[in-house]
């Protein structure tokens, strides 16, 4: 989870998170050379009356301030394909889930188990425990296996949604009338929240989502139990 204090991305929980993460901070280090070397001469030129005369016309500056910014782009380009590779690749999943969005709230579907099924709504204020977060806490959390690799089907039934949990680097849109999938592998045991990334409506803040990690035996045992 995030908090006040942090401005950063959240903690990852997947190894798709991870690669994000250090994409981010190889991008940023990239951004921030560029920033202070084009402040640097730009001071530099401002605090200076005399220009130098081959400086707008001449070839080689030319041709310096057009390789650069391409080899820059390869740069970026590169570990962003890469990754956005890995996040479309689908590697035999050991659990299926279906997720459904709906005005204003979300159903899921475990299909390879019986058929469980059930909603998910936001809970009230006044229905929290002392340990629950405030419009992030659903009534029914989707329980998930650790160390497995899952994959979710997302659609809508109404409007555009989109299915997110920022920490497992997933943000899939459930559009009506389309079945998009994504797959992600959590870490470790943990909560993790969520929710609808997309302006789905007047009550568009108030379709939290939470995934609760457990071990293969508590899984096993919460399917049993179901």
């Amino acid at each position: 989870m995030s908090t006040w204090s942090n401005f950063s991305l959240q903690d990852s929980n997947s190894p798709l998170m991870e690669q994000l993460t250090f994409f981010h901070d190889h991008t940023m280090m990239i951004l921030i050379m560029i920033t202070v070397m084009v402040t640097y001469i730009m001071i530099s030129m401002m605090s200076n009356k005399y220009i130098n005369r081959f400086l707008l016309e001449g070839q080689t500056i030319e041709l310096m301030w057009t390789i650069l910014p391409a080899v820059t782009l390869i740069f970026i380009a590169m570990p962003s394909l890469r990754i956005l590779y890995l996040m479309d690749e689908i590697n035999n999943p050991l659990v299926t889930i279906k997720a459904i969005g709906h005005q204003w709230y979300w159903s899921y579907e475990y299909s390879d188990f019986n058929k469980i099924e059930f909603d998910s709504y936001m809970k009230p204020t006044e229905s929290l425990e002392n340990n629950e977060f405030r419009l992030l806490e659903v009534d029914n959390r989707i329980v998930l296996p650790i160390n497995s690799q899952i994959r979710i089907l997302v659609t809508a039934t109404d409007v555009i949604h989109s299915w997110t949990i920022p920490s497992l680097g997933v943000k899939i849109d459930a559009t009506p009338g389309r079945l998009n999938q994504g797959s992600f592998v959590i870490n470790r045991s943990s909560l993790m929240y969520g929710q609808c990334s997309e302006i789905c409506g007047a009550n568009h803040s108030f379709m939290p989502i939470v995934i609760e990690a457990v071990n293969m035996d508590q899984f096993i045992n919460w399917l049993n139990s179901y």
